[in-house]
């Protein structure tokens, strides 16, 4: 890299951090590592095919494509998706290996593009309006311009992060998902919700903002610590059970696959829980309707991981917040004891918690006044009406709502 590129590239020296910044949080512990080496690649004639899932929102259709080696050719994927731009802005987890985010940055400079590398030491706690303004200064420092696409590399917390900052960067550029944990590929990837966390509570503060493109490389899972891998297969969990009852079988049957990392089978998971996440995104944009099926145990989950301050995983949140949903469910006699059964195993099964919650219960239940989908003072929560089929209900009696998360610990 020449002397005039490497100015491209900004450094967390070039940044000011605050005794507050805390890589060592332990919600971060487990998941932030130096890694140079690229994953390695299997052989050509062991790949999986490219799969496509067309997102057909009203003027703002786009592509997620999954594709072993997406990454190398990104470049060449956000040139096409953003005619006319010049510029592009990498904010990159600085948990994602740097093999992996010098590829993607010579990529883009290979197809013509002008990379501004930003770094971002991504965790819940750093999920903050303080971080948004901080990756916002070197971009404006850049003079970028309306069609300077912002290119997220890294997990949910990066591109929910990098989603709000081209949201409000000259009030909106467009904006291109790289996720590279599972969850990111399977969930936040796709449906333009973007934000930051706020001291009463999780997302509070935020925007939709939908990418131009979604790159997907499953070769990157191999990089993931297995909390992370694990973590991700919670969404592919609530995915299944409030839309396709198949899908969940299935997983109940080869999620094993998903745990020793079979690039193949993870790509079409991968494929599978996008194209649902994208129906449901298609018949409700902004989450005015059924969108809110895809909260199925965010609402316990969302006040876990607040009480915990991060402690408990995204995806641990939402394993025990399903776990104290389908408890609701099979009190209120939507769901029948086998169905109960069955969602426990599967979450058992994918090395989540059902279980030994630690937290102070009332803290819990008073997290969720601070739900965003509270509406005219009542809690609403999506519960199962069968495998398959999300409902939401907001007359759950608050003794019940206690039972549940007293039924975690």
């Amino acid at each position: 890299m020449s002397e005039q590129q490497s100015k491209r590239w900004i450094t967390l020296n070039d940044m000011p951090l605050a005794a507050t910044d805390r890589l060592d949080h332990p919600a971060a512990a487990d998941t932030i590592r130096r890694v140079t080496a690229a994953p390695a690649s299997p052989p050509a004639e062991s790949l999986p095919a490219e799969r496509v899932v067309r997102v057909a929102l009203p003027g703002h259709a786009y592509d997620v494509t999954v594709r072993h080696g997406l990454l190398a050719a990104a470049g060449a994927a956000v040139r096409a998706a953003v005619p006319g731009a010049v510029k592009a802005v990498v904010i990159h987890d600085l948990n994602v290996p740097a093999a992996a985010v010098e590829g993607l940055v010579g990529s883009l400079r290979s197809s013509g593009l002008e990379p501004l590398a930003v770094p971002y030491p991504a965790s819940e706690a750093n999920k903050s309006w303080d971080w948004a303004g901080r990756l916002l200064d070197p971009i404006l420092r850049a003079r970028v311009d309306r069609r300077t696409p912002v290119v997220a590399l890294g997990g949910g917390v990066t591109g929910d992060v990098a989603g709000f900052v081209a949201a409000t960067l000259l009030r909106g550029v467009p904006f291109v998902q790289v996720p590279t944990s599972l969850l990111a590929m399977v969930d936040a990837s796709v449906g333009g919700k973007t934000g930051v966390n706020h001291p009463a509570g999780k997302n509070l503060v935020g925007a939709f903002h939908q990418p131009v493109a979604v790159l997907i490389d499953p070769a990157v899972l191999g990089t993931l610590p297995d909390r992370e891998l694990r973590g991700g297969l919670a969404e592919c969990v609530k995915h299944d059970l409030i839309r396709d009852a198949a899908g969940f079988e299935r997983f109940e049957r080869d999620v094993g696959r998903a745990l020793a990392l079979d690039l193949d089978y993870l790509a079409e998971l991968v494929a599978h829980n996008v194209a649902i996440k994208a129906r449901v995104v298609e018949a409700d944009p902004f989450e005015r309707g059924e969108r809110a099926h895809l909260n199925f145990g965010h609402t316990f989950g969302h006040a876990i991981e607040t009480v915990s301050d991060y402690g408990y995983s995204h995806g641990e949140s939402v394993a025990l917040g399903m776990v104290a949903a389908v408890g609701v469910s099979a009190r209120l006699g939507l769901l029948d004891e086998p169905g109960r059964r069955r969602v426990l195993a599967a979450i058992a099964a994918a090395g989540l918690p059902t279980g030994g919650l630690s937290l102070d219960v009332d803290a819990v239940v008073a997290a969720m006044a601070f739900d965003k989908k509270v509406a005219a003072g009542r809690l609403r929560f999506v519960l199962l009406d069968g495998i398959g089929k999300a409902v939401v209900r907001d007359d759950v009696p608050a003794d019940l709502v206690r039972a549940a998360v007293e039924g975690l610990r």
